[in-house]
């Protein structure tokens, strides 16, 4: 490929991901603090970057980010931000490899098939980074939904979803996310992973963590074999009470979730932050049927 062709390419989300932002980025942008772009040396930092919507669109629309720090607890999914940016040619080989076994099977059956062998080698079989994160992205391409979810040992468990022909393997946008990644600094574990990661004068934090049910009925989708709790989302608020001390802005996406009294349980979590409300749009849902608008909070310390 040329790199007038690379140069064209726009870096986005190389996997699908469970609550990605790339719908409502366009709402997002709209409450950045005042005058966002005329800052200077900005760190962009991210404590739960998931499929990456988020960091993406800033890394191209805002040249004032001189460095952004990007965490997940997902360390498959971190291994293949780290491939993307310091060896995506061996990630693109392993994947051009998987692509052509799959692409030579003809029917649906054998697809399927294909499938829970690299379902079962992933789970089970210890593989050099690069194929590991090769398998990743493969069942973030063809299993159910996109979704990914984990059982309570940590096993990816999410059925074959039929696609027929995805693209399993895009090496142009590999290599495009590759170069946006260069100012990207890489970390796995914790949130507070971010805290003595801090740049200069101006730091923003998005957070985007796993979202509170809507009630007390629904169900955690679970991206790690950890629930993220009512205990943890409160550990999480004063994290961000600790970050507003250190003078960072912040901006912060959960659910329209309602306590056990049926009162809205993050704007009472979040008393003295500014709150407003945005409209999502959920393209990953574990009952495809079900795929509606929802409000969300957006929650903000200026």
């Amino acid at each position: 490929m040329s790199k007038k062709q690379i140069n064209r390419a726009v870096a986005k989300p190389f996997v699908k991901w469970a609550g990605g932002k790339g719908s409502i980025i366009s709402q997002l942008v709209e409450y950045l603090p005042q005058d966002f772009e005329k800052q200077q040396n900005v760190t962009y930092i991210e404590p739960f970057v998931g499929g990456g919507a988020m960091l993406f669109y800033m890394l191209v629309h805002y040249p004032n980010i001189k460095r952004a720090v990007i965490n997940d607890v997902n360390e498959d999914l971190i291994n293949c931000y780290l491939l993307i940016k310091n060896d995506p040619e061996k990630l693109i080989a392993s994947l051009r490899e998987i692509k052509e076994e799959y692409y030579r099977l003809t029917t649906i059956e054998t697809k399927s098939q294909y499938y829970y062998q690299i379902r079962e080698k992933y789970n089970n079989e210890e593989l050099t980074k690069e194929k590991r994160a090769a398998c990743f992205i493969f069942l973030n391409k063809t299993c159910f939904n996109g979704l990914y979810r984990v059982n309570t040992s940590g096993k990816f468990n999410v059925p074959f979803g039929q696609y027929d022909h995805p693209n399993i393997c895009d090496e142009e946008l590999i290599m495009t996310d590759h170069k946006a990644l260069q100012k990207v600094d890489i970390y796995v574990g914790g949130y507070q992973n971010i805290t003595n990661r801090l740049g200069g004068k101006y730091n923003f934090i998005y957070i985007d963590p796993p979202y509170r049910p809507l009630s007390g009925s629904a169900c955690f989708i679970e991206y790690t074999h950890n629930v993220f709790d009512d205990a943890e989302q409160e550990k999480l608020k004063a994290y961000c009470d600790r970050l507003t001390q250190e003078g960072c802005k912040i901006m912060l996406s959960n659910s329209k979730s309602l306590d056990d009294n049926g009162e809205l349980y993050f704007v009472k979590l979040y008393n003295t932050y500014n709150i407003n409300q945005i409209l999502a749009h959920r393209f990953i849902n574990a009952h495809a049927g079900k795929r509606e608008k929802e409000i969300e909070l957006l929650i903000m310390n200026y």
